[in-house]
């Protein structure tokens, strides 16, 4: 299984990068198990939700240098009608075109995305960061 399809995990949670992005350390933080809403969470889901989060964010600065990190959760596209957060770097210099929900216009990059290799040397700086 390559790097980047398993960052971290514990529990309740599993990081992975998103694939198919144009966007160097765009995560996903999904549950471990199958839920639409998030209202279907676990205490203990719910409680650890937001120290995932942050401790994302954090990594993300670190590795790459990112001004801030947006969180996001929708989970309305074709396929993919599930729980999951985007945790997405913005780094200072990202276009105006690209910043706040826009941003996922970076989806779907085809030719554009993030070549593996790179994801799995990032998964791997993230990885060391999260003390995984």
């Amino acid at each position: 299984m390559p790097r980047y399809q398993r960052i971290a995990v514990d529990e309740h949670w599993r990081v992975v990068h998103a694939v198919d992005c144009a966007l160097p350390g765009w995560l996903v933080l999904l549950p471990r198990r199958h839920l639409e809403s998030m209202a279907e969470l676990t205490g203990a889901e719910a409680a650890s939700l937001g120290v995932w989060q942050v401790r994302l964010a954090r990594a993300l600065k670190v590795v790459t240098g990112c001004r801030k990190a947006y969180v996001a959760q929708f989970g309305e596209a074709e396929g993919f009608a599930h729980v999951h957060f985007h945790v997405v770097p913005r780094a200072e210099g990202l276009p105006a075109e690209w910043r706040g929900p826009r941003v996922f216009g970076l989806l779907g990059a085809g030719d554009r995305a993030v070549p593996a290799e790179r994801m799995d040397e990032l998964a791997g700086r993230l990885a060391e960061v999260l003390g995984g």
